[in-house]
């Protein structure tokens, strides 16, 4: 099928694939990416299928838009584990020394190399693309969010269409103190614009921006709502419940409040976003948001469901790595995003979680390509 096809809003229902952002955490995305590909050949009765062919649109914020670019240019989500170990170990295997810890923990030059072994001089706009796609980044200089997708109709595509696959994947992994900020040229006129981590914004999750990009009239995809015309399928990086003694915070110093803020700020964020897609959605993966709301059972905004929902995440606790078999190892070692030697053992914890969590009916009939 075609781009253009794929993006016809008259062409039947749409899936959509959102990933997560969480550093060297996207090894556990791989995980389920795995079984849903496995799934769907199963389905189709085809060993060849990519799930560039079955997803519409595939969008990814920081890690997840390194994962979202492989597979939207046709890689198998099996090549894509090997390759995401070797990148792991390359991007995050060796910090910078104390000089230039001053400014990022980690050197861009490894990352930069190996994107562009990957995605070498494909541009936003290339049509050697097989689906549709969408980088979220952060656009550190005016302070707004930039969904950068494929669609000749966009609005900006005229300026961004020539933008380099792996330079918008590289601004969308900037993260600040991991990375320095990507500059991009933006316009013909030579304009460029200052980029970081689009999980430095409300989207670290992109399903809602997703959503919102496919939906809106602003958007050039105006795709229907519906409970059988468009669903998403959301992968995370791993969660855990945040708590701390409350005796800590009384000897915090400045210095101290700002990790916690960051931290808190992308909690709120993130669960903001799973209670509006839940809220949108009869969704058979419904998570508990918090005690208070639970999982928005019988919850329905306008009491019409606008998708079908699919979340999948791991719960990084002691239990649940005991559950899926995984001895030995203590959760709160993983929750670090930059230690490459993690990426093994959290594809593991990705794959184990997806055994019993991702299920074929979960996908419905409704949304077959064929």
């Amino acid at each position: 099928m075609s781009l253009a096809e794929k993006f016809s809003p008259n062409n039947g229902p749409k899936r959509i694939l959102a990933l997560d952002g969480g550093g060297i955490r996207g090894a556990i995305t791989i995980g389920y990416l795995e079984k849903i590909q496995h799934l769907l050949r199963l389905r189709y009765d085809r060993k060849d299928m990519m799930l560039c062919d079955y997803y519409d649109l595939i969008g990814g914020t920081s890690t997840g838009s390194i994962i979202a670019g492989a597979l939207a240019i046709g890689m198998d989500a099996r090549d894509i584990k090997h390759k995401y170990l070797k990148l792991g170990e390359s991007i995050f295997g060796k910090k910078r020394g104390l000089i230039g810890r001053l400014s990022a923990k980690f050197e861009i030059d490894a990352l930069q190399k190996e994107l562009k072994k990957i995605f070498g001089d494909l541009t936003i706009g290339d049509d050697r693309l097989k689906t549709g796609i969408c980088i979220v980044t952060k656009r550190a200089d005016t302070g707004s969010t930039w969904p950068i997708i494929n669609h000749p109709s966009g609005k900006y595509f005229a300026d961004n269409g020539s933008i380099l696959l792996r330079e918008a994947i590289r601004a969308s992994t900037a993260a600040p103190t991991y990375f320095e900020p990507e500059y991009m040229t933006i316009s013909p006129d030579g304009q460029e614009g200052a980029f970081v981590d689009g999980g430095v914004s409300m989207h670290n999750n992109p399903s809602l921006q997703l959503f919102l990009a496919a939906t809106l009239k602003g958007f050039p995809f105006k795709w229907e709502t519906g409970e059988d015309k468009l669903m998403i399928t959301s992968i995370g990086t791993g969660f855990w419940d945040f708590r701390k003694d409350e005796n800590v915070f009384k000897s915090h110093k400045l210095w101290d409040w700002a990790g916690d803020i960051i931290s808190m700020l992308m909690n709120d964020a993130g669960s903001m976003n799973q209670l509006m897609l839940q809220y949108l959605s009869n969704s058979p993966t419904a998570k508990k948001i918090d005690s208070e709301v639970g999982n928005l059972d019988g919850d329905l905004i306008n009491g019409k469901a606008a998708m079908t929902y699919l979340r999948y995440d791991a719960h990084l606790v002691n239990d649940h790595l005991r559950k899926i078999g995984i001895e030995n190892v203590e959760a709160h070692s993983l929750h670090e995003m930059s230690d490459a030697k993690n990426c093994a053992i959290l594809t593991r914890v990705g794959e184990q979680s997806a055994r019993t969590e991702v299920l074929d009916e979960h996908f419905p009939k409704a949304f077959d390509i064929y």
